[in-house]
């Protein structure tokens, strides 16, 4: 999770009762595995005094900020937003060092067309098994 981050922010008041997420966040990204995937990504915990929602904000990569509110978005859903726009990021990046255009535009003549092996059947569509 940690390899398409740059930064972690966790605040939290260490009173508040709603913390169970980002507690839980912490934990994940303390943890060996995530921690080997990105030695460089920094985790930061603001621990707060006041009453501002426990929160957990994560910079990508890419420089893309996003900020979660950690009373009500568990930790495991914002790891995996994390890793699906992760992988969409891979996926970029491997598209501009094969010296393709981001992002990818289908024409869209291009988007009806059916390809070779597959046909149409009632509203699907199928594989042809050719032999």
């Amino acid at each position: 999770m940690l390899k398409f981050l740059s930064k972690v922010r966790i605040e939290f008041n260490a009173l508040d009762p709603r913390i169970a997420s980002c507690m839980e966040f912490l934990a994940q990204c303390n943890a060996r595995k995530a921690k080997e995937s990105n030695p460089a990504c920094q985790v930061v915990v603001k621990r707060r005094t006041d009453d501002h929602p426990p929160q957990i904000t994560v910079t990508f990569v890419n420089g893309v900020e996003e900020v979660f509110d950690a009373t009500s978005t568990p930790a495991q859903n914002i790891r995996t937003m994390i890793l699906e726009k992760g992988q969409f990021l891979e996926t970029e990046q491997m598209f501009r060092e094969g010296g393709e255009a981001w992002p990818v535009i289908i024409p869209e003549e291009e988007l009806h067309q059916f390809a070779p092996g597959t046909k149409y059947h009632h509203g699907l569509l199928s594989e042809v098994l050719l032999s």
